[in-house]
């Protein structure tokens, strides 16, 4: 069945075997303004895919000549900017990441829900819609020129075109969020909020108001209704930062919001639809949390359809001028000062330096070489790298010293991490809040 309209009207390909889905989404998306051509079949909708241009693909899983999956990899094959979208059985979640993992753009269950298949229509068409941004915003933002950035920076802009989960790894201070606001940026959704969440800093007790909001009444001090992260954004991406620090319960809770795209708030008797992109990040080990039982693995299954790994500093040491030029040029501007030149020794300095911290620590120790500097370059002394690593050997006169000083730049760096939340910290450190308090004190650190 094939039906064309006049006009200049985005055009949808459905394929479905089913007469009484296909009559519903067609007259759903005709109401939208949408000129839609109906296929029951595989080889009936390669027929009209090599027939007509198209802007939006939506396909069942379940065909009598094959699946979705076929049609999603003939479609990447010979059209690739067009997006293909998956119909499948309710709560199968195997099908649909299967589906994202193909390539698919997104996926909506059956029943279908009118609701959510508008908003996915409508995101298909805006990405149709949009020139390629090739980089322009990207390289403002991701700078570097190593082959290791450009693999980051060429796999952005083709994540972006999904709305696959995304699992970003890396070192702390490596750019995650960096990353995750240039996927948001880039995609369909840009217009749209993007809320980052630092799972690590919410205590268990608020956990689920925080993620999926409460009724008026639900508990004591719930005097209104309040929205969660996923309604706040809703229509937009949200960024999970260090989701490995979810609570088991937590994991159940997020896996089912994830999977059906539905939120019930605490003390709710029913549920919304959401309609989010979740990207996530961590610096642990996902796969070895699994393996220990401290992390889902439906869930890690779920979250991590896409993985982009953001690299170390130290693996693209040859980017480190540009960026300590783009960093000094930023924090000259923000003090109101002519940005300064860097020496070369300086640079070697730099270029040689392990940065641990990543491009975080780099930006810390030009901050400070900015404050400490004398005349307009920045030379190697200004940097103050030696001191910035623990403390010398030479320091240390006794093994407890040399723990000492170990223990407290491992405190730093995870109070630095959790943006100097102890508890966080804490939990990073894989100790309790009461025994960071007392080696806090212990080491003189609770000025």
């Amino acid at each position: 069945m094939q039906r064309r309209r006049r006009g200049e009207a985005n055009r949808i390909l459905i394929v479905d075997d089913e007469a009484d889905i296909r009559e519903l989404i067609d007259l759903t998306l005709v109401r939208m303004g949408l000129e839609v051509d109906c296929a029951g079949s595989l080889v009936e909708a390669r027929t009209m895919l090599a027939s007509h241009r198209y802007q939006l693909c939506l396909t069942d899983m379940r065909l009598p000549d094959g699946t979705g999956l076929d049609l999603v990899r003939h479609v990447n094959e010979v059209m690739a900017d067009l997006p293909v979208a998956v119909m499948t059985a309710y709560g199968s979640t195997e099908n649909a990441v299967a589906a994202l993992k193909e390539g698919a753009f997104d996926y909506v269950t059956k029943p279908v829900s009118l609701d959510q298949l508008r908003g996915l229509v409508k995101l298909a068409l805006e990405l149709s819609g949009t020139e390629s941004v090739s980089g322009a915003n990207a390289e403002a933002r991701l700078l570097g020129d190593s082959p290791a950035m450009q693999q980051v920076r060429a796999l952005i802009e083709r994540v972006a075109r999904s709305q696959a989960p995304v699992h970003i790894t890396g070192e702390s201070g490596s750019g995650k969020e960096l990353a995750a606001q240039l996927i948001h940026q880039l995609g369909a959704r840009r217009d749209r909020a993007f809320v980052p969440v630092n799972c690590g800093a919410i205590p268990e007790n608020l956990m689920e108001s925080e993620f999926f909001g409460y009724r008026r009444g639900a508990f004591t001090g719930a005097n209104e209704d309040r929205d969660g992260f996923f309604q706040a954004a809703n229509g937009g991406t949200l960024f999970l930062d260090e989701v490995a620090d979810l609570s088991l319960a937590m994991q159940v809770k997020l896996l089912r919001v994830i999977q059906e795209k539905r939120v019930r708030k605490v003390g709710a008797t029913t549920e919304e639809d959401v309609d989010v992109r979740v990207i996530c990040a961590t610096h642990q080990d996902i796969k070895a949390l699994v393996n220990e039982g401290r992390f889902r693995q439906d869930l890690f299954y779920r979250l991590n359809v896409i993985e982009l790994r953001m690299p170390a500093l130290r693996e693209c040491h040859e980017d480190i001028p540009l960026l300590a030029t783009h960093i000094l040029d930023r924090l000259a501007h923000a003090a109101g000062i002519r940005p300064p030149l860097l020496s070369l020794a300086a640079l070697k300095e730099l270029r040689t330096h392990p940065f641990p911290g990543n491009v975080r620590e780099l930006e810390n120790i030009l901050e400070r070489a900015l404050a400490l500097m004398d005349g307009s370059y920045i030379e190697a002394a200004d940097l103050s790298l030696r001191s910035s690593r623990p403390e010398n050997e030479s320091t240390a006169t006794t093994l407890q010293d040399k723990l000492d000083q170990v223990e407290r730049q491992m405190i730093l760096d995870a109070l630095q991490e959790a943006n100097n939340n102890r508890t966080a910290a804490a939990r990073l450190l894989g100790v309790t809040f009461r025994s960071l308090r007392y080696r806090m004190a212990r080491l003189g650190m609770n000025e």
